[in-house]
């Protein structure tokens, strides 16, 4: 198995997009020997390399569209860019709706762009559980940039800051009540700000909120607050720039947060995988002990069920 998977990891490295598409394949579905042939191949010494940049914010706040930004200001600076547009997951199939790859359709002619869509199958943090181990593929076969486009982003979402070199977060005028409410998490996660579609009333109330976070909190970098209308592509260039000066950042004052993040993406990787493999391993004794059929007729309840597999 590892050797078939060496094999596919070198055509992907030679530039085979097809084999690049089933590598992630792989990944996402814990093929048996992807892990091992894929190995510890990310960066660890500094950021950058590719450039990972995570875009989070509320549903509607135009991550998608800003995302398309950011792409074409990398193809102008001739780098190859991959994207990991995670979904949300059908709830039936449990596979990704695709929307975002949609709206970055643009985008498909360009061989120096590859746009993949995962599935975020419910998982904690915004990100698919097999975002980490995508990215580290990306970094193998030589992208310049990698964007993440997650989800969404809340309190319990903070697995983007562990993946990506720079976060970008993305809000909008009516994501002020929002801010209120999770605050906190946000001054957490971001890098860098962005007030999209600036051109709607509340623009600059929401920024001035979030001047005023920021200098309050007193972090070790201070996320600037931009403005931007992605759908006009303003501001964008002001956010690669500033983008920029916090990865400059990081390699030098930052180093030792950014290595802490990266500390920490392994160990929730480590977790990750433990907590997937025992779930599959419960679930199938479950259905071997003939357990599953008597907690769906009400013989058993969950929590019997449960003590019995453990």
């Amino acid at each position: 198995m590892t050797a078939e998977a060496e094999a596919l990891l070198q055509r992907a490295d030679a530039g085979d997009r097809r084999a690049l598409s089933r590598c992630i394949t792989w990944i996402e579905v814990r093929h048996a020997g992807i892990g091992e042939a894929l190995g510890a191949v990310r960066r660890t010494a500094g950021p950058g390399a590719p450039h990972v940049l995570g875009v989070t914010g509320p549903p509607g706040a135009g991550k998608s569209t800003f995302v398309d930004g950011l792409i074409r200001a990398a193809r102008a600076r001739g780098e190859r860019v991959a994207v990991v547009a995670v979904d949300p997951s059908s709830p039936f199939s449990g596979g990704a709706i695709l929307g975002d790859r949609i709206r970055l359709e643009d985008h498909t002619a360009d061989d120096g762009v590859f746009v993949r869509s995962l599935s975020s199958r419910g998982h904690l943090g915004g990100l698919s559980g097999a975002t980490a181990e995508v990215v580290d593929l990306f970094d193998r076969v030589g992208f310049d940039t990698v964007i993440i486009e997650t989800v969404g982003v809340g309190q319990s979402e903070l697995g983007v800051m562990e993946v990506a070199d720079t976060v970008v977060v993305v809000l909008t005028p009516e994501s002020g009540d929002a801010v209120q409410a999770m605050k906190a998490g946000l001054l957490e996660i971001a890098d860098v700000f962005v007030v999209n579609k600036a051109d709607r009333p509340g623009a600059a109330r929401l920024a001035r909120e979030l001047e005023r976070s920021v200098a309050l909190a007193e972090l070790p970098w201070a996320p600037p607050v931009l403005v931007a209308v992605a759908t006009e592509r303003r501001g964008v260039d002001e956010v690669v720039a500033a983008a920029a000066e916090h990865l400059a950042w990081s390699a030098n004052a930052g180093l030792p947060m950014w290595k802490r993040r990266r500390a920490d993406a392994a160990v929730r990787l480590a977790l990750d995988l433990v907590a997937e493999a025992a779930r599959s391993a419960a679930h199938d004794k479950l259905v071997a002990d003939g357990l599953e059929q008597e907690v769906r007729d009400g013989v058993l309840s969950p929590r019997e069920a449960a003590l019995r597999l453990t």
